[in-house]
């Protein structure tokens, strides 16, 4: 028996576990929520919350170091200063 792909929709196994509940930011008037992947404790995933498309990036870190509040903060400040204003996503 084959499965057919359902379009929009993660198979179960191949969606993303987050651990604890999310961590909500505000960074320069921006907002976002960061969540710890429950699979790689060392891997964020910073949702863009306020931006103008459904945006975001990660972030992995090495070893058992969880970052801190102003280490997040600072990753959104580096990741928002190489957005083009004109469109939204990362300057080319």
């Amino acid at each position: 028996m084959s499965i057919e792909p359902t379009p929009g929709v993660v198979p179960e196994h191949l969606r993303i576990r987050y651990t604890g509940e999310p961590i909500m930011l505000t960074v320069d008037g921006q907002q976002f929520r960061v969540r710890v992947r429950a699979e790689d404790p060392g891997t964020y995933d910073f949702d863009w919350l306020s931006g103008p498309h459904d945006y975001g990036f990660g972030l992995s870190r090495s070893g058992d170091h969880a970052m801190s509040l102003p280490e997040m903060e600072e990753a959104v400040r580096d990741f928002l200063a190489q957005i083009d204003p004109a469109t939204g996503y990362l300057a080319e």
